[in-house]
């Protein structure tokens, strides 16, 4: 799972700083979209060749991490 974690790269001079691919100028944000538009992964490995099917778990995994977090709530 590490190693997944690797593949998200953040460049403050690339793409606003978002996370990225390997350095590539994919962002993470792009292939999620693509799977919300409902394409398989294979269909975005077609579209996008250069990008590896780790590459895709990597930004799934990314998005589950960014959202589990705990909310601190003051009352």
């Amino acid at each position: 799972m590490q190693d997944l974690a690797s593949r998200i790269t953040a460049n403050p001079d690339q793409c606003g700083g978002r996370p990225c691919i390997r350095g590539m100028r994919v962002r993470v944000s792009d292939v999620l979209d693509l799977f919300v538009a409902g394409l398989t992964s294979q269909e975005i490995l077609r579209e996008l060749p250069y990008l590896e099917p780790e590459d895709l778990q990597a930004c799934l995994q990314y998005a589950a991490r960014q959202i589990d977090h705990p909310i601190l709530v003051s009352r």
